[in-house]
């Protein structure tokens, strides 16, 4: 019999998709304090790809604990820019500072998927996908942010690829749902060999 499914995230974006995939999860917040392990692990020199694994690895783990006998699904997106990483904005302020510096450049979205069951790791999988900004002025990016709900702006990062945040991109590569932040149909196709 397959376990329950737990997501270790408050994200309703990731939910919708698990749930658009056929996938039923109970969520259970792992409330991991991403920014002092991005800090911690940058100071180290790890790349975004290896914060973005290491953060779904810790989520998925910390709630697996609690649920030892659940498959639990942690998540964790980063945005990469010349191998820095941007981290979600806590104010419209700082939304602006990201889209100033996303403007005009190509860069890469990373999210990280990770199962744990048992308190430990199963399974992984990170992919990326690449974004080409077009380049706007300052008040079209204004405009553009005055538009945006503040759930969609701190649930997204600053773009929000299956609706406005669309217009923001000249090219885009890669996979949606890996921008949105999970890469489902890895997921799917790792539980259906788990069954």
């Amino acid at each position: 019999m397959m376990p329950k499914i737990i997501l270790a995230s408050k994200s309703k974006v990731r939910k919708d998709i698990l749930k658009n995939y056929g996938i039923d999860c109970e969520v259970f917040p792992s409330n991991v304090d991403e920014d002092i392990v991005k800090i911690s692990l940058t100071k180290e020199k790890a790349s975004p790809e290896t914060i973005s694994k290491n953060l779904a690895e810790l989520k998925a783990n910390k709630v697996s604990n609690k649920f030892l006998n659940e498959l639990v699904i942690g998540a964790d997106s980063v945005i990469d820019l010349d191998g820095k990483v941007i981290s979600k904005p806590a104010n419209r302020s700082q939304a602006l500072d990201i889209l100033k510096s996303l403007n005009g450049k190509t860069h890469s979205l990373i999210s990280s998927v990770c199962i744990s069951m048992g308190g430990s790791m199963i399974w992984n999988f990170t992919d990326k996908a690449e974004l080409v900004m077009k380049k706007f002025s300052i008040t079209e990016l204004e405009e553009y942010l005055s538009k945006i709900s503040d759930e969609a702006l701190y649930a997204y990062n600053v773009y929000q690829i299956e609706g406005l945040g669309k217009s923001l991109f000249s090219k885009i590569n890669g996979n949606r749902d890996t921008i949105m932040g999970l890469p489902v149909k890895k997921i799917k196709e790792y539980l259906k060999n788990f069954a």
